[in-house]
C-alpha cells in the first residue's frame, strides 16, 4: 500500500515537473526560433535598403529636353550590381533583379531559381525545387518594387538560406531534449527519495496503529470469551427472576457483538500484516454457497425475506484440438465450479455479503445468490499425438458470484467509500436496524484480494444493490487419461 502511494507521489511529482519543463522548452525554442527569423528579416531589409540606394538610375534619352512627366528611366544593371556581388557572398545573401514584367534579368545565384516572382515586403519562407532533382531548398526572401514616380523600373528580391535557422534550432532542440531528459530523470529520482521520506512517518504511525489493533484485539478476545461463558452459565440457572434474566440476555447480546468486532479487527490486522494462515485447497464454490445460504435462510425467513441460490449451468465451449480428431474432455459439472481457495475465508466472505443483503432488505424483499462459470478465451485440448501432449495444460477461467437484494440501495456518493472500515451509509439508521460492526465489506474485500479476485458494487436507490465477486480459477489435470485428450 505504501509503496503504491510512494510510487504515485513520485510519478505525480515527476509528471508535473516534466510538463513544466516541456512548456519551458517549447517556449524557449519558439522564442529562439522567432528571434533568429527576425534577425534574418532585419538583415534582408537592411541589404534591400542598401541595394536600393546604390542603384544607378539613368534617363532613357539624356540629350533630349523632356518634361519630368514624360521622362523615362531605367536601371543600369552593370553599374548598380558591380560592387554588391562581393559584399553578399560573405553573408550568404543572394540578390535578384527582375524586369517590370517579372522576367529575371540579373542574379547572384549560380543557377536560376525555378520559382516565379511575387511581391512580398514582410518576408516569407519558400521551398524551391531544384531542376531535375527531387530535392528542394528552403529560402527566406524579401522583395520590393523599385519605381520612380509612377514608373516601375523593376523588382528586387533578396534571399537568405533557411538552414541558418534550421541548423541552430535543430542543435538547440537536441540540447534541450537531452537536458530536459536528464532533468526529468533526476527529478524522478529525487521525487522517489523525497516521497519515501514523506511517507516514512505515516508508515511508522500506521505500523504502530496496526500493531496496537492486533494487540488490543488479541488481548480483548480472552476477556470477552470469559464474560460470554459466565453469562451463559448464569443464564442456565433456573432460579433467575425475569429482570435478572433480561439483563443477562442483554449482556450476552452485547458481548456477542463485541466478540464479532474483536474477531473482525483481529482478522483485518493479521491480513494487513500478512500473517494470515490461508489454507488454500481445491474446493467446490457451489458447496460453499450452499452452506452459506442454508445458514442464512433461517434469519432471512424470520425477517420475511426470500433467500435462494441459483447455480447457472456452464455453457460447454467449442473445443479445438491440435489434431484432426475430436477430443471429448471428461469434466463433470462440479469441476467447473472448483477453484483453489480457503474454505473458511470464502464462507466468511459470502456470509458477510448475504447477511449484509438480508439485514438491509425490507420485509417481503428478495435476496438472490447466483453462481456462474465464465471462460475468458478459447480452450485448447491437446490430443495425445501432439508435440505438447506430455506437458501440463493450464486453463484460465473465473467464477462470478452475484449477491442481489431489493433493499433501499446505496447513494452514488457513498459507493467509493463502501469498502472503508467502519463506514456506514446511514449511521443514524444502521445502529437501530443492523447491529453490525461496519467491517463486513472491508473484510470481504480483504478476502477477495487474498484470492486475487475482484469485487464490485452496483446500486440504485429504492431498487436494490448487486455485489459481484469474481474469483479466478487456475487448475490443471481435469482430463481423463484414458480418453483421446490429456
Amino acid at each position: 500500500m505504501f509503496q503504491a502511494t510512494r510510487r504515485r507521489l513520485a510519478i505525480w511529482y515527476t509528471s508535473v515537473t516534466a510538463v513544466l519543463l516541456i512548456l519551458f522548452v517549447c517556449g524557449f525554442f519558439l522564442y529562439f526560433r522567432n528571434t533568429l527569423i527576425e534577425r534574418i528579416d532585419d538583415t534582408l531589409n537592411h541589404v534591400l535598403e542598401v541595394v536600393e540606394r546604390t542603384l544607378v538610375i539613368e534617363s532613357v534619352f539624356p540629350g533630349e529636353e523632356t518634361t519630368s512627366a514624360n521622362r523615362q528611366f531605367l536601371v543600369n544593371i552593370e553599374a548598380s550590381f558591380r560592387h554588391n556581388t562581393n559584399a553578399t557572398d560573405d553573408d550568404r545573401i543572394e540578390i535578384e533583379w527582375f524586369s517590370p514584367t517579372g522576367e529575371l534579368l540579373w542574379s547572384t545565384f549560380s543557377e536560376p531559381l525555378n520559382f516565379p516572382f511575387h511581391l512580398n515586403r514582410n518576408g516569407e519562407t519558400v521551398r524551391i525545387p531544384k531542376l531535375g532533382q527531387t530535392q528542394s531548398i528552403l529560402l527566406r526572401q524579401i522583395s520590393d518594387r523599385i519605381q520612380v514616380g509612377r514608373q516601375v523600373l523593376g523588382y528586387l528580391r533578396i534571399s537568405h538560406p533557411w538552414f541558418e535557422v534550421t541548423k541552430p534550432t535543430r542543435q538547440l532542440m537536441i540540447d534541450l531534449t537531452l537536458g530536459a531528459s536528464v532533468a526529468v530523470i533526476s527529478v524522478g529520482a529525487i521525487g522517489w527519495f523525497l516521497s519515501g521520506l514523506a511517507i516514512a512517518p505515516v508508515r511508522e504511525s500506521y505500523q504502530r496503529l496496526k500493531q496496537f489493533t492486533a494487540d488490543a484485539s488479541h488481548e480483548l478476545r480472552s476477556p470477552v470469551a470469559t464474560i460470554q461463558t459466565n453469562v451463559q452459565v448464569a443464564l442456565a440457572e433456573p432460579d433467575l427472576n425475569p429482570s435478572e434474566r433480561q439483563h443477562l440476555q442483554l449482556i450476552e447480546r452485547l458481548t456477542r457483538r463485541l466478540g464479532r468486532l474483536v474477531d473482525d479487527l483481529l482478522f483485518l490486522a493479521r491480513t494487513d500484516s500478512g500473517i494470515v494462515q490461508s489454507q488454500f485447497v481445491s474446493l467446490p464454490l457451489d458447496a460453499v454457497l450452499m452452506e452459506v445460504v442454508e445458514e442464512q435462510t433461517a434469519i432471512a425467513t424470520a425477517k420475511g425475506i426470500h433467500l435462494h441460490l441459483e447455480i447457472i449451468d456452464p455453457q460447454v465451449p467449442e473445443i479445438e484440438t491440435s489434431s484432426e480428431e475430436t477430443a471429448t474432455p471428461e469434466i463433470s459439472l462440479e469441476d467447473y465450479f472448483t477453484l483453489t481457495g480457503d474454505w473458511d475465508q470464502l464462507v466468511r466472505l459470502f456470509t458477510n455479503l448475504v447477511d449484509n443483503a438480508v439485514q438491509h432488505s425490507s420485509e417481503g424483499g428478495k435476496v438472490t445468490v447466483q453462481l456462474q462459470w465464465v471462460r475468458a478465451g478459447k480452450r485448447l485440448w491437446l490430443s495425445k499425438g501432439s508435440e505438447s501432449g506430455d506437458k501440463p495444460h493450464f486453463q484460465f477461467e473465473r467464477l462470478q458470484v452475484w449477491v442481489q437484494d431489493t433493499g433501499r440501495g446505496i447513494p452514488p456518493e457513498a459507493l467509493p467509500q463502501i469498502f472503508d472500515r467502519f463506514y456506514r451509509v446511514d449511521p443514524s439508521r444502521s445502529h437501530r436496524r443492523y447491529q453490525g460492526t461496519g467491517l463486513g465489506l472491508a473484510i470481504a474485500q480483504a478476502i477477495v484480494d487474498n484470492h486475487q479476485g475482484q469485487i464490485q458494487v452496483e446500486s440504485q436507490l429504492n431498487q436494490g444493490t448487486t455485489i459481484t465477486v469474481i474469483l479466478p480459477v487456475y487448475r490443471t489435470g481435469l482430463f481423463n487419461s484414458n480418453s483421446n485428450s490429456l
